[in-house]
């Protein structure tokens, strides 16, 4: 008989009643060190008490209006992301997903106003955009597409990192190009700064819009804001979500006011998204991650647990074969199944998450303090030698 719950999850035998910080507590009151944040979600930890405050603050006070309405705490979140940003306007969403959905609508209708005939977005093998009808045909993986098509046209897949692909595939008909800049799904796996320059010149030279997925490597996890900005480029529309509501349903896409000419009044819309409760915490997320202090100890806790890790691989050889990643957005390459890892941290209480390309992605609330990251290190360590003593 089938679940109540929808088995579309093949869900760890764990339950969690609360968070402190970087430990996630089950119900029974076992303490687990959380090396997963929500998927990169819990960027400022469990219970943070600047967003208890913010959320109870709002909660107090109004929940929902609609976007029939003005809301000040969706435009002071938009004048946050505006402000810090490249982008000229922001569309406030609940999720990576949607912003997916309005990347890709946006960027069709750009062309459609214009007159040309342009919807073809060329994406990469191993991406990652979401779930819904549109990002799984972006994205375009038999795991992913299986069973459900007829997909929605106009995707081309290129090969990862591959920038003779692009050059052959590019051309003056292309619409977007849409990337990640830091691969979370498709295995922890950065463009180099030399691939996002020249992927934004070829968008140049052609006329293409650059849509970047920053929805797992945005919002300080990389060291950076936005992980685009360490190559010095800007896009034109970027899928913001994550970590932008520190736990809190919540996403955005921001754009040149170029790229979203085409969205006038009635072209898109979200009933939730921009609510006074989920703007509320996000504009005190944006606040906290964006301040140059706090991306600083980002950096300098990455580099801390980065030199760990190594030195983890190199005590583990049969297990692990390198460290890959940027900031606290890292990976472990691994001999062994990632999924065993993932079975063995359980048993030493610390939460890791499986990714492909036989990698284990760890990605702690961007807050860690530096004896969680000494304890981290110990219980993968201990993790590594339940499968290889």
């Amino acid at each position: 008989m089938i679940p109540h719950v929808l088995p579309t999850y093949n869900r760890a035998d764990i339950a969690f009643e609360k968070g402190e910080g970087a430990w996630a507590i089950a119900t029974d009151g076992t303490r687990y060190l959380d090396l997963g944040a929500g998927i990169a979600v819990n960027a400022l930890g469990h219970a943070n008490p600047d967003l208890v405050a913010a959320l109870t603050e709002q909660a107090n006070r109004i929940w929902h209006v609609s976007n029939l309405y003005h809301i000040p705490q969706q435009e002071k979140l938009a004048d946050l992301l505006v402000e810090h940003t490249f982008a000229d306007t922001a569309f406030i969403t609940n999720s990576g997903t949607e912003s997916a959905e309005l990347a890709i609508k946006m960027a069709r209708k750009y062309w459609y106003e214009k007159g040309e005939d342009r919807v073809e977005i060329l994406t990469f093998e191993g991406a990652f955009h979401g779930r819904s009808t549109g990002a799984i045909a972006a994205a375009g993986s038999e795991k992913m597409v299986k069973g459900f098509g007829p997909l929605m046209p106009g995707f081309k897949q290129l090969p990862w990192a591959d920038m003779d692909a692009l050059k052959a595939a590019i051309s003056d008909q292309t619409a977007a190009v849409m990337v990640e800049p830091v691969q979370g799904e498709g295995g922890i796996r950065p463009l180099s700064d030399a691939d996002l320059r020249l992927i934004r010149q070829l968008c140049d030279d052609t006329g293409a819009l650059l849509i970047l997925d920053e929805v797992q490597c945005g919002m300080g996890r990389t060291g950076k804001l936005f992980a685009h900005e360490y190559a010095g480029i800007a896009p034109d529309i970027m899928m913001v979500a994550k970590g932008i509501g520190g736990g809190f349903p919540l996403g955005a896409v921001l754009a040149t006011e170029a790229a979203a000419a085409g969205m006038a009044a009635g072209t898109h819309g979200s009933t939730y998204g921009g609510n006074p409760l989920a703007c509320a915490v996000g504009a005190r997320v944006m606040e906290i991650i964006a301040d140059p202090a706090f991306l600083a100890e980002v950096n300098r806790k990455a580099a801390l647990f980065r030199q760990k890790l190594e030195g983890l691989v190199a005590a583990h050889p049969d297990v692990f074969e390198s460290v890959r990643g940027q900031g606290l957005m890292l990976g472990l390459k691994c001999k062994a199944a990632p999924a065993d890892l993932v079975k063995a941290g359980y048993a030493e209480h610390i939460l890791t998450v499986p990714a492909a390309d036989s990698t284990l992605r760890l990605l702690p609330p961007l807050n860690i303090g530096d004896d969680d990251i000494n304890e981290a290190v110990a219980r993968l360590d201990r993790a590594a030698g339940r499968l290889h003593g």
